[in-house]
């Protein structure tokens, strides 16, 4: 199994390269979404967020993903609980997924706070980095409705370009269009990912 961590900055298009990397034939797992499922109701990662923060992270009786945002987003402390409690959830469930794939599978990792968690780089075989301009950043992100103050706040939270780059072993610019990138990811998967497979 080739395991490769995808990471980078928010808004720098990590889940269009990994939806890419998936077309040429790896595995996709999203960190985010594996979030999403721990903290759905009747799980143990539901139970014990709303424990921590209360109540007022919920709307009709589901964690409320944007409230819970704003709250952990402008105090680092709050942003480390939850972060003790959701990531060895999302870590068991990541690690149960690949129990269950084929041994010569390619999987893709969105990870997108890699940096920020450097003991976790050893893990993977490969770390593959996808950056953008701050400017493309936040053009990104406001088309998807953050507001710029929002965004702001969500990139200034994340480590540098230059500390991704440090635990990059490729990086990949997308400042560009969709096929911009595809060919991009093509060119990486030929030289690098199928001379990896063939051995």
């Amino acid at each position: 199994m080739l395991l490769i961590a995808l990471t980078g900055g928010i808004g720098a298009g990590k889940s269009s390269a990994g939806s890419l990397l998936a077309r040429l034939g790896a595995v996709h797992v999203s960190a985010d979404q594996l979030a999403r499922e721990i903290l759905e109701r009747g799980e143990v990662g539901f139970d014990e967020v709303v424990a921590h923060f209360g109540d007022q992270i919920l709307t009709a009786g589901a964690i409320d993903r944007n409230k819970l945002a704003s709250l952990v987003f402008q105090d680092p402390k709050k942003r480390e609980e939850l972060e003790e409690i959701t990531h060895p959830l999302i870590h068991a469930r990541f690690t149960e997924m690949l129990r269950r794939l084929p041994e010569q599978s390619v999987v893709v990792y969105e990870i997108p706070l890699l940096a920020e968690n450097i003991e976790r780089v050893d893990a993977f075989d490969v770390v593959l980095t996808i950056e953008s301009t701050e400017e493309i950043r936040m053009e990104r992100l406001q088309q998807r409705g953050y507001s710029r103050e929002h965004a702001q706040m969500r990139m200034g939270a994340q480590v540098s370009d230059a500390q991704r780059r440090e635990i990059a072993h490729q990086v990949i610019e997308n400042n560009g269009d969709k096929d911009s990138l595809l060919r991009a990811l093509e060119h990486w998967w030929a030289t690098f990912v199928l001379p990896k497979l063939a051995n």
